[in-house]
């Protein structure tokens, strides 16, 4: 028995999770960011790394790659399902804001992944193969849909099943039933749900079960707790059994500006119906086994001297959008070398920004940036990017450099999913500096929801903090947890470049 939770302590959203042979898959929604499709590994349910992503590019429209004014915040992968079939694997999700969804296969989880969609639009989709071979695919936003595809996945099957098996009251809730997981577990179908009633106050747990594929479900909210955790429910995610037998649940918990970070809950069976947790509440503690006790796992974050030779960038990078790769590269005497391809009023707009997720409960990082390849009107450095950022850099002003950090304090008016930020920030710290190169970073607490940045400087053994602490916002803008992101900013022509050197994560 040990406290497991929270299990990777950064954004994993929408959890799905499978099970194949001693080995268990954790697929999770990675929306703008490439590339994308991340699917984590364990062998505990505890431990977590990254095994493999499965695309780094989707769509292929301008908004993905932030041209022409448009961009994909919010929107992009969402809330995939993850199976296993016959030797194969499957994950299948929606686009949002493109309207399609997509599916992809390998024999392997390495891949290579094959890619192709699914006729038709199937808001946050679980499959299911049923015993007689049928497969269908289960969707929808309140009202819940169970609709037969064909059996090679490319559409509605003809003449199929297509119909709504479950409806909630639109009046009632903040959100209504979504997110949908589908199983069929000994013998019975099993239906698992987010769901946000007023009454509650809070994110919870449902579950509906049914005799028939088509119904009638029966069930309802069943796991209401927050863990001790400001009130923050828990819920969406996947089912999951261990070799000996035992269930488990991965579902997510909203936690502020960090993001949703998923949580292992324990799950026992009433004859049919999942009981999740322990008389409703989430264990402290929680028995795992591992199928490989000695098996060491590769961090969710990684720091990088972007040393010369060393291959393709560490799994836990990923860019903000789709980068121009002609415009990045590690530089044979090394070094992380971004030079922009256009002129942006903020950070948000930036193409080749560079993230990794922040840590909780608090984390730090700092890099240190060479500037002597920037223009008029650049900057370059190191942000905290959500909807209300944080940048702090180096600035070229009239053949001058400037220490400078700069905000955005509230994200802006009228922000919805989607939402474009097109107005410059707010500087709010600026010192005329000598150097061309200085290590700059940024402090993260996320400590039950406090949710502060704050930036420094460091010169030799020295660091002092400049600015102000900047509160962060999860919001829908971008829908996301906060990131630590390598960037360089021409607001007055294109073509200055940046050099990144050791870059170092502090946990």
């Amino acid at each position: 028995m040990k406290n497991v939770n929270p299990l990777t302590r950064m954004d994993y959203p929408d959890p799905d999770v499978i099970r194949v042979d001693d080995t268990y898959y954790m697929i999770s929604t990675t929306m703008y960011f490439v590339p994308g499709g991340v699917i984590l590994r364990s062998y505990d349910l505890a431990h977590w790394e990254i095994a493999t992503y499965l695309f780094d590019e989707l769509d292929g429209t301008p908004a993905e790659r932030l041209e022409n004014g448009q961009n994909s915040y919010g929107k992009g992968m969402w809330a995939a399902s993850l199976r296993h079939h016959n030797g194969r694997f499957y994950a299948a999700f929606v686009s949002h804001g493109q309207e399609d969804t997509h599916l992809f296969t390998a024999e392997s989880i390495d891949g290579p992944w094959e890619h192709r969609k699914i006729r038709g639009y199937y808001h946050d989709c679980s499959l299911l193969w049923d015993d007689d071979g049928r497969v269908y695919i289960v969707h929808g936003n309140t009202e819940i849909r169970l609709t037969e595809l064909a059996k090679d996945l490319s559409g509605p099957a003809e003449g199929g099943v297509d119909c709504v098996i479950l409806r909630d009251d639109r009046d009632k809730v903040h959100l209504g039933y979504e997110g949908s997981h589908f199983y069929k577990i000994n013998g019975r179908y099993v239906l698992t749900l987010i769901h946000w009633p007023k009454e509650n106050g809070r994110r919870t747990e449902a579950v509906f079960t049914a005799e028939a594929v088509d119904g009638p479900y029966r069930g309802g909210d069943v796991f209401r707790d927050d863990g001790g955790y400001c009130g923050q429910g828990i819920a969406q995610g996947g089912l999951v059994d261990t070799p000996d037998g035992r269930w488990y649940a991965v579902l997510f918990q909203d936690s502020g500006a960090i993001g949703r970070i998923p949580v292992l809950v324990p799950v026992t069976w009433d004859e049919t119906m999942p009981v999740f947790g322990e008389n409703g509440r989430l264990p402290e503690n929680i028995a795992i086994t591992s199928t490989r006790p000695d098996y060491e796992y590769a961090p969710l974050y990684v720091s990088d001297s972007f040393a010369p030779g060393s291959g393709p960038l560490a799994l836990p990078w990923q860019w903000n959008h789709v980068p121009q790769d002609e415009l990045w590269t590690i530089l044979p005497e090394g070094g992380l070398a971004i030079t922009t391809g256009e002129v942006c009023s903020n950070v948000t707009q930036v193409r080749n920004t560079l993230t990794q997720r922040m840590l909780y409960p608090a984390c730090a990082a700092e890099v240190t940036v060479d500037t002597a390849g920037l223009s008029e009107g650049d900057t370059a450095g190191l942000c905290a990017l959500q909807g209300a950022y944080l940048a702090v850099g180096i600035s070229e002003e009239t053949g001058r450099k400037y220490l400078t950090v700069t905000e955005r304090k509230e994200p802006a008016a009228g922000f919805g999913i989607g939402g474009s930020d097109t107005d410059p920030p707010e500087v709010t710290y600026r010192e005329e500096i000598s150097e061309d190169t200085l290590t700059v970073g940024i402090r993260a607490d996320f400590t039950k929801m406090t949710d502060t940045v704050r930036a420094y400087v460091r010169r030799g053994n020295e660091t002092r903090e400049i600015g102000e602490p900047h509160r962060m916002y999860f919001r829908l803008d971008h829908f996301t947890g906060a990131r630590f992101g390598l960037f360089v900013l021409s607001t007055e022509r294109a073509g200055g470049t940046a050099v990144f050197r050791d870059f170092r994560y502090i946990s």
